[in-house]
């Protein structure tokens, strides 16, 4: 069943709408559950709960769950090819997973019930986007091992509404059916959606059919939501997911969601803590930490994501009440040091896409060739701007605190990404330069 609020749809009003001291019953309950169900399948995670005197899920709280063991990536490199998985393989009826780093892949596996939590949970977020069982979906995230594609594709038939499933790429076939099946949902990662819209362009094919975006898979700031929005005429949306957890959907922005995401906390119970594991008053940036209440294939006891972001209630008086999530701020391993300022990537994109004379391809260069690292930023303009590096140098210097050297590049500099994330980051240590110019 699905009922309006506030122009965004809850698949599921009496979950999504659940009083918060309600739910956090459920959510203690789903915890002891899990706790019995790592220490039966013995393994790693049954390991470090007995070593902290955990012996059955009676002995844990939520009020207490900052004290319970942590699962890193590292663990499931050192457990490949099969992680932490919890039930018999005849159990698993799929695997998903990354590239990881290094060569190191993440596989996770997935029973028959993660997989309906997941479609339940993907369309709770494409609902809360505008999407209906009339919506027609344009799925342009990569299908595969990777979740985005499957993710959106599982919650989209749960939802009712007509999939298309394109994956990435083959960019001038995506258009031509942009054009001819007159979708109204445009699901991909936000820089294909940049490259998308730059596309129907310059193929004269104007989107009109199309309404709103969900994207995720990359950090992407309000600047670039705007050039989204700008290029495809769109209400853009974000969305937040990662395999380990269950793929996309375990937060997603609405209508009515302050900005924020919405967490699918029945399911992903939410944390944030600081290097030292500690946790952090809502607000505060912090390492989001998640517990997977309700998986089975490879369940997850406070797993640190990697992804920093801040926690807060749900917008006061609305139906939704489920706790939020910032936008993600940055990665643990992605924030960049230049002179000992720590610096995420998203800043830089807030300030470079801020002026309306840069168009949305950027590249971040950490020059690391002598013993004094040096931070480069290449854009493109769009318009004739006279004195634009100067000003992005002197923007980005108040912003961070660091001296930064911007070239201003003609169009068509910056390499598109027609499959997969953006590469907005790349380190130079030596050999020619990333990109000419430099």
């Amino acid at each position: 069943m699905t009922t309006h609020c506030d122009e965004a749809l809850m698949v599921s009003p009496e979950v999504e709408g659940m009083a918060p001291e309600r739910r956090r019953g459920v959510q203690e309950g789903r915890l002891r559950g899990l706790v019995d169900r790592l220490l039966a399948a013995g393994g790693l995670q049954a390991a470090r709960l007995r070593d902290c005197g955990v012996r059955s899920g009676l002995d844990v709280s939520l009020e207490d769950i900052h004290r319970l063991p942590m699962v890193r990536k590292f663990d499931l490199w050192e457990h490949y090819p099969h992680g932490l998985r919890a039930v018999d393989a005849e159990e698993v009826v799929c695997v998903h997973g990354s590239s990881g780093t290094g060569g190191r892949p993440t596989l996770v596996p997935y029973t028959a019930r993660d997989l309906e939590i997941w479609a339940e949970v993907m369309a709770r977020a494409l609902a809360a986007a505008g999407a209906t069982a009339r919506s027609v979906v344009h799925n342009a995230y990569g299908y595969g091992l990777f979740t985005g594609g499957l993710g959106v594709h599982h919650g989209a038939i749960r939802l009712g509404a007509t999939v298309v499933p394109l994956s990435g790429g083959m960019t001038e076939r995506q258009v031509a059916l942009i054009r001819d099946l007159r979708p109204d949902v445009l699901t991909c990662t936000p820089s294909y959606a940049v490259h998308l819209g730059e596309a129907c362009a310059a193929a004269g094919v104007e989107p009109t059919s199309l309404k709103v975006g969900v994207h995720g898979a990359e950090p992407w700031t309000a600047e670039l939501k705007g050039q989204i929005e700008r290029l495809l005429g769109i209400r853009a949306y974000d969305i937040y997911g990662l395999s380990e957890i269950i793929g996309p959907g375990v937060a997603c922005e609405s209508a009515d969601s302050g900005g924020m995401l919405t967490i699918a906390e029945d399911h992903f119970y939410p944390e944030c803590v600081d290097a030292d594991g500690n946790p952090v008053p809502d607000g505060t940036p912090g390492e989001l930490v998640f517990t997977t209440l309700t998986k089975t294939g490879m369940p997850l006891l406070r797993y640190r994501t990697g992804d920093v972001a801040t926690l807060a209630d749900a917008v006061p008086g609305s139906p939704r009440t489920m706790r939020r999530m910032s936008k993600v701020l940055g990665r643990t391993d992605d924030m960049l040091i230049v002179r000992g300022v720590n610096v995420y990537p998203t800043e830089i994109e807030a300030v470079v896409l801020g002026d309306d004379r840069v168009g949305p391809h950027y590249l971040i260069i950490e020059d690391r060739r002598a013993a004094r690292t040096e931070l480069r930023v290449a854009v493109e303009a769009v318009v004739e701007a006279a004195g634009l590096g100067d000003d992005l140098a002197h923007a980005l210097h108040e912003r961070l605190g660091v001296g930064c050297d911007v070239r201003v590049l003609p169009p068509g500099s910056v390499p598109r990404t027609e499959a997969g994330k953006a590469r907005r980051v790349v380190r130079w240590t030596e050999g020619p330069a990333p990109l000419p110019g430099f």
